[in-house]
């Protein structure tokens, strides 16, 4: 099958295009064919070896972390799904590998399509949903009447985070650039900060949760905008040890994990509030509740282009550049 490979890991080193062997099937996988798949940022700082402390794939590998398709094969414990059924995921970790024409994912990783999206809608999904849901739901359980502060609103995660934190009944701030204003005020937010020439810092105080996905300096001045009691939940660093434990890390890779994080957390302890890291993991029970608000209207994806299978590198090179509003889509059939 045709698909687009690291072959080491290297800094804006362009993928292969290749033909890698079909996926081998396990009894709890379905192999879908995929139709489309997106994106993210997550897939150059894998390729340019950021995470192969803790994520060490063996080169050559598929990279993509984003699937909607059709189910063309079943394992024999599968009872979920059938053939012919469209579905989307996000693949386990080291089990990635959607810049191909087919992947095999875990059963229970897997979700129906949403009926009222097509394969490219449905395709920009998962990952920022689920990064999404997991931060605001699972772990800072926000809820009606709270404030969040949600960075970055216009990119993948933040077009998907203030749509959910409206619907949960949360007041949202988030950071843009002016000509990005109308799009992040029409998905919901309630406060918006231009980032080339306003601090958020000297705008927002009292807020419940932040969502941080930028550098170390963001990171610290997100701390005072919280509440005491407040939670900031970090996408981007510094990994925690909880993080370390749930990963089973070796002791080495734990114990820097440990001294990375440290100044992080004693200046939540010494401010009051919670800290914590999410690398949001795959889930096809979180993505089936995503679904239902997806079909009753509450959320709505966000894409800025799609580009044709055979311009991956493109498509890749372009969400580097951080221009792109919303999420950026591979059509691959």
């Amino acid at each position: 099958m045709k698909a687009f490979v690291v072959d080491r890991y290297s800094k804006k080193a362009p993928l292969r295009a290749a033909d890698m062997p079909e996926p081998e099937v396990r009894d709890d996988d379905v192999l879908i064919e995929v139709h489309a798949t997106a994106v993210n940022l997550l897939d150059s700082k894998i390729r340019d070896g950021e995470f192969k402390l803790i994520l060490p794939y063996r080169a050559p590998f598929v990279l993509g972390h984003d699937v909607a398709g059709v189910v063309i094969r079943v394992g024999r414990s599968v009872r979920q799904f059938k053939v012919g059924d469209e579905v989307y995921a996000r693949p386990d970790d080291f089990r990635i590998g959607t810049f191909a024409e087919r992947i095999a994912v875990r059963e229970a990783s897997v979700a129906l399509k949403p009926r009222n999206l097509s394969m490219v809608e449905a395709a920009s999904i998962p990952l920022v949903g689920l990064t999404a849901w997991q931060a605001l739901v699972e772990i800072a359980r926000l809820r009606k009447g709270q404030k969040v502060f949600i960075q970055a609103g216009s990119g993948g995660v933040g077009t998907f985070a203030i749509q959910l934190a409206k619907h949960l009944g949360a007041t949202v701030a988030t950071t843009t650039s002016a000509g990005n204003t109308p799009l992040v005020k029409g998905l919901g937010a309630d406060v918006t900060i231009d980032y080339r020439t306003e601090a958020f810092e000297d705008r927002l105080s009292g807020y419940d949760v932040v969502l941080h996905s930028q550098d170390s300096k963001a990171l610290a001045k997100s701390f005072d905008v919280l509440n005491p009691g407040g939670h900031l939940v970090s996408i981007s660093g510094p990994t925690d040890p909880q993080f370390a434990e749930e990963i089973k890390a070796p002791w080495l890779v734990k114990q820097v994990i440990r001294v990375l994080s440290l100044g992080t957390r004693r200046r939540a302890q010494r401010l009051k509030v919670r800290f914590s890291f999410l690398f949001m993991k795959a889930s096809g029970s979180q993505l089936r509740q995503i679904t239902s608000l997806i079909e009753a209207g509450a959320i709505r994806p966000v894409v800025d282009k799609v580009f044709p299978f055979e311009s991956t590198n493109e498509a890749l090179a372009y969400v580097e550049s951080g221009r792109a509003k919303g999420k950026v889509v591979i059509q691959v059939r």
